[in-house]
């Protein structure tokens, strides 16, 4: 989770971050339009004005949306129900509610979209948005309904409707109409949206922008928790340390690949287990964890560059740039303008996003081959076949590797791209579109599976070493390597007692959902990462010298 010593978030279009937007969506966070940003959003507010008093063409202002952008409004009335009309019409969505934490990183980040001030809404319209996060009344936006251009549409008309006092949200975990919980907030429902406002807040990347943030800070945290697992893996097979060696990995340096070889050396320091195997070299799944695990960290680097960037970008259109003599344009014109264009096109989140699921998808393929190398007799290094102590009357863990082999191929499925596909709407005009929230939902997913997978993975790590501490009994030691004992090292020490905590070592067959679902909720709340980063210090803070 994010730390807890956020108070509040001061929006101002421009510092955003990925734990910003985290700390709002899943705690307390109270968030504050920044007093600095209020000239520049009554300067673009001054062209929607001055274009509606002079009747003057402005997409989406002046005129009709997308297909019917050519129909001129002329008379202010029917200029200002347009803004309303936009919002009924796109209320078309699908599907289950998206989850509440993501509602309320949706709200942020179009609330800091707006406060950005090139949208020409009014200052109170933004602080309208923000009443509503802090009083965490949450929209209910159906999941499917964008293809992610313009922007998330239909998914942000239904964030818009409780601002006008319609639709349904979750207030105090009821659903209700947004008409009750304002009032119950105390917040006037009876509220008109004016000249342009409605494309605002509908145009726009924040439904795959939160989807993704949030993904992105939990992929940060599980790349962290599987290179803990994996370390713990390595000891129970009585893995080799020279795949894991600076020297090695120095001469071939990407960075994600050497900062993982180095969480490895010091998650494992202090064990006696690891180079006391028979084997020559290990398998790739334990000896190419750091070049695996490595370019998904890379890529999570990619993907929070993109994510930073769009936090803090103005996604809306048309664009208005409001210009003084002090700060001309570059051409020279002193003059307030607007300008049509695309930055509400998701693709760049999309790329970002299908690259994400990829990422964390190879994580879990990985982790899964772990699990069985661990299960197999035949390539365990002489751990007991299913990693039970009477193994015949008992299936010990095997049944659990079918649910990471049954998530794996789901993911493989999910990993197949969204950015490269495109389907016209809006009668060909706007005619290819970035499916960038499909995308991110199934990053998401994907992120989901791979938690349980890594799950299932420590849940056999732990059960191994048990047997390698002598705390279970390894009856059939043809193999020599069956004889091995020891300890493991300081980081894999401090995992191995946190899950012990929370889990019993398998004795006999019993019931292990709950166990997987205990051992997840350790990753998923960071708590393996911390109690782990007690010990060994920061992962991923790798110094090439």
């Amino acid at each position: 989770m994010p730390p807890k010593n956020y108070k509040k978030i001061l929006l101002s279009g421009n510092e955003l971050t990925i734990s910003d937007v985290a700390s709002v969506a899943r705690q307390e966070t109270k968030v504050h339009l920044s007093p600095k940003v209020l000239k520049k959003i009554n300067l673009s507010l001054s062209i929607v004005k001055k274009a509606v008093k002079n009747k003057t063409r402005l997409y989406g202002v002046t005129t009709g949306f997308g297909k019917h952008a050519n129909f001129f409004l002329e008379n202010s009335g029917d200029a200002e129900k347009l803004q309303e009309n936009v919002i009924t019409s796109h209320i078309v969505s699908v599907g289950d509610y998206l989850d509440e934490e993501i509602t309320r990183a949706v709200m942020l980040l179009r609330a800091n979209t707006l406060a950005k001030g090139y949208s020409g809404v009014r200052p109170e319209l933004i602080q309208r948005l923000i009443n509503l996060i802090n009083a965490r009344i949450n929209p209910l936006i159906p999941e499917k309904g964008s293809v992610g251009a313009s922007g998330d549409l239909s998914p942000l008309a239904y964030m818009t409707l409780p601002l006008i006092g319609k639709g349904k949200v979750l207030f105090r975990n009821k659903i209700m109409d947004a008409k009750t919980a304002l009032r119950k907030v105390k917040i006037n429902p009876n509220f008109k949206l004016s000249y342009k406002e409605g494309i605002a807040l509908t145009n726009g990347t924040s439904v795959m922008t939160a989807i993704g943030s949030l993904t992105y800070y939990d992929a940060l945290n599980l790349i962290k928790a599987i290179d803990i697992t994996a370390a713990l893996s390595l000891e129970s097979v009585c893995g080799k340390t020279r795949a894991f060696d600076e020297k090695l990995h120095r001469v071939r340096p990407f960075y994600g690949q050497m900062a993982c070889a180095d969480n490895i050396r010091k998650l494992i320091k202090g064990s006696s287990l690891i180079d006391s195997g028979n084997q020559v070299q290990d398998s790739y799944s334990i000896r190419c964890i750091p070049q695996v695990h490595g370019a998904s960290w890379e890529a999570l680097e990619y993907v929070r560059k993109v994510l930073e960037t769009e936090l803090n970008s103005v996604n809306d259109n048309p664009l208005l740039f409001a210009y003084d003599r002090k700060n001309p344009p570059l051409d020279g014109k002193i003059e307030k303008e607007d300008y049509s264009g695309g930055n509400f096109h998701g693709q760049p989140l999309s790329i970002a996003m299908d690259l994400l699921g990829m990422a964390l998808a190879q994580l879990g393929n990985i982790s899964e081959r772990r699990i069985q190398k661990l299960l197999d007799e035949n390539h365990s290094q002489g751990l007991p076949s299913n990693l039970i102590e009477g193994p015949g009357l008992n299936s010990g863990l095997m049944i659990a590797q079918y649910t990471a082999a049954a998530l794996v191929s789901e993911n493989k499925i999910l990993a197949h791209p969204a950015c490269v596909d495109s389907i016209p709407t809006s009668a060909n005009v706007e005619d290819f579109v970035s499916m960038g929230t499909i995308a991110a939902r199934k990053a998401r997913q994907i992120l989901e599976n791979v938690r349980n997978i890594v799950a299932i993975e420590l849940l056999c790590a732990t059960q191994a070493l048990d047997f390698r501490m002598g705390r279970l009994k390894i009856q059939n030691q043809n193999n020599p390597n069956s004889k091995i004992n020891g300890k493991p090292g300081r980081g894999t020490l401090s995992a191995y007692n946190l899950i012990r905590k929370y889990v019993k070592p398998l004795k006999a067959d019993r019931e292990l959902d709950q166990d997987i679902n205990n051992v997840r909720e350790l990753i998923k709340s960071e708590k393996l990462t911390k109690e782990v980063e007690k010990t060994v210090g920061k992962l991923y803070s790798y110094k090439n010298k």
